[in-house]
């Protein structure tokens, strides 16, 4: 069935409608000018060509290539995959795998450069860049969140209210190249508790522990202070959302238990390597609650991360 409607547009609208969509798709893009009008393939990183070529992008003639080198060698890896997307050139640039060799045996340190390189050679097809994706590895440049909820009943008023508190609280780890990792426990947000996640804040407000990485488990221990410590232990599972993200932890378990007062260390120590024969078996207590997924926010998004939302605006959080 047609319909018998038919719309009319005068002339002189049809002209002013074609004018303005050419304008939307013909925008103003003054940036573009630094790039040059015509874009020329760039010969990749490696290349047999000998051809000399000129670029006619204007950035490009005035930034030499050893100092465009000398800027990325500073850059941290995930800055290199934002700037591969800015032009060809730069993309083929940072097919550099010196880049991404020092990004490699930095996150990996631990593991020595012996062993990174047969990791390199046996799964990866010597492609650091393949490693630095498909290789679990916990992320430096932020925290890891795990925020958790649960209801408290509250003070009750005669016997017409029964009213209830939904309480709200986080966990934030900070990790370190070196193995060592900050932990603590707060009811505050990010953007407030990230001040104050670091070696110079308080013993009693921020613990300092260590951390070993297996694949892509993680096994983390500290320890609280008082009379007769108390041995914090956790195994966790890395994983993202994306290829190479590493933007998740998955709490596998967690459990404290006492020290006896003769095997007390200080938290700079091995804690990992000695808590097997300190602990208590008796007092030790596996905790099911407040396992929520650790969530990875970088030091760029603290301000503007979700978590920061209050209670009453985000009653539940779901990591992904």
């Amino acid at each position: 069935m047609t319909s018998d409607f038919v719309l009319q547009v005068p002339d002189e609208l049809e002209t002013a409608l074609q004018l303005k969509t050419v304008q939307y798709l013909v925008a103003q893009r003054p940036w573009l000018d630094l790039y040059g009008v015509n874009v020329r393939p760039v010969a990749p990183y490696g290349s047999a060509s000998r051809m000399v070529s000129v670029d006619p992008a204007l950035i490009h003639r005035c930034l030499p290539d050893e100092l465009l080198f000398e800027v990325f060698s500073r850059m941290a890896p995930y800055d290199l995959g934002r700037a591969a997307s800015v032009c060809r050139k730069w993309r083929y640039t940072l097919r550099n795998p010196i880049f991404w060799r020092n990004a490699c045996l930095k996150a990996w340190q631990l593991s020595g450069m012996v062993e990174n390189y047969k990791i390199l050679q046996s799964k990866y097809e010597s492609s650091w860049r393949k490693m630095w994706l498909l290789r679990p590895r916990i992320r430096t440049d932020g925290l890891y969140v795990s925020r958790n909820t649960y209801i408290r009943a509250g003070v009750r008023e005669w016997t017409v209210t029964n009213p209830v508190h939904l309480v709200c609280y986080y966990r934030y780890m900070r990790f370190f190249p070196s193995g060592r990792f900050l932990y603590k426990t707060s009811g505050q947000t990010v953007k407030d508790v990230v001040k104050c996640m670091n070696f110079r804040a308080s013993k009693t407000d921020v613990f300092i522990g260590r951390h070993t990485l297996t694949d892509d488990k993680v096994e983390a221990a500290f320890m609280y202070p008082g009379l007769r410590p108390t041995m914090w232990r956790a195994c966790l599972r890395l994983r993202g959302t994306t290829l190479g993200a590493n933007n998740r932890m998955d709490i596998l378990s967690l459990s404290t238990s006492k020290v006896n007062s003769d095997g007390v260390i200080e938290p700079e120590e091995d804690i990992l390597g000695r808590v097997e024969w300190q602990e208590d078996d008796i007092s030790r207590v596996s905790h099911s609650r407040g396992l929520a997924p650790f969530t990875f926010v970088s030091f760029e998004e603290v301000e503007t991360s979700v978590l920061n939302l209050p209670v009453e605006k985000m009653d539940y959080y779901v990591p992904g």
